[in-house]
């Protein structure tokens, strides 16, 4: 996906940034609580002449020195104006230019069959994507999401609730709303005890809601 302007891979388990290298359009990455073990990965993002924003912490990569982390991050990504939800000043470019460190492309030993890591989000979209458009089941979930949802108290999808469509529009819908859910059961494991209140009411009030539709639509 060349054309790619902005990616949120937040709260997921990528590894690596090379994939990242071949979107040229990219001005926003946001990558906070990932598996970016080297700040080497950087050096696949030193192509994207557009890059603005980068949000990095809370990964491998940034070890127990953020001055340092900082410093190295903005000599090898001189273009950007905010990392880490901060803005980037002239000083700092100036003292990254002394006080970071270059960086060098990462090492491949390791990777296998020469592919990166995907996040699971990423790899249960495709996933889902793929079995659309070739005609599969899309709400066929990968283990990882079915686990979370049994977690939450959650039932699958019952495959009877999805009404008769013209297939393309319905192979749409579907994997719109399945791609909406899976990023949802995600995130709410990241979620503490409060913030998982407000999503139950919010849920709530939504249910209470489309009843209250379905009941004026049956009226009239």
């Amino acid at each position: 996906m060349p054309s790619l302007e902005v990616i949120t891979l937040s709260v997921n388990s990528v590894s690596t940034l090379e994939p990242v290298s071949r979107c040229q359009q990219l001005s926003e990455l946001y990558l906070r609580r990932n598996r970016i073990a080297s700040l080497s990965e950087l050096s696949h993002l030193k192509g994207l002449p557009r890059l603005r924003v980068l949000w990095l912490a809370e990964n491998p990569c940034c070890g127990a020195d953020p001055h340092l982390y900082r410093m190295t991050v903005l000599r090898n990504l001189p273009s950007l104006q905010k990392l880490d939800n901060q803005a980037v000043t002239e000083e700092e470019l100036s003292r990254a230019l002394m006080e970071g460190e270059e960086v060098t492309a990462p090492s491949r030993e390791g990777m296998g069959n020469g592919r990166p890591e995907l996040s699971y989000a990423l790899s249960a979209m495709n996933a889902m994507n793929a079995a659309a458009e070739t005609g599969g089941d899309p709400l066929s979930y990968g283990e990882e999401t079915a686990s979370t949802q049994g977690q939450l108290g959650l039932k699958p999808p019952a495959r009877d609730r999805f009404p008769s469509f013209p297939q393309r529009e319905a192979v749409s819908s579907r994997k719109n709303r399945n791609n909406v859910l899976t990023a949802i059961l995600l995130l709410l494991r990241d979620l503490d005890t409060e913030g998982l209140e407000a999503v139950h009411q919010t849920v709530v009030s939504r249910l209470q809601a489309l009843h209250r539709q379905e009941l004026q639509e049956d009226m009239e």
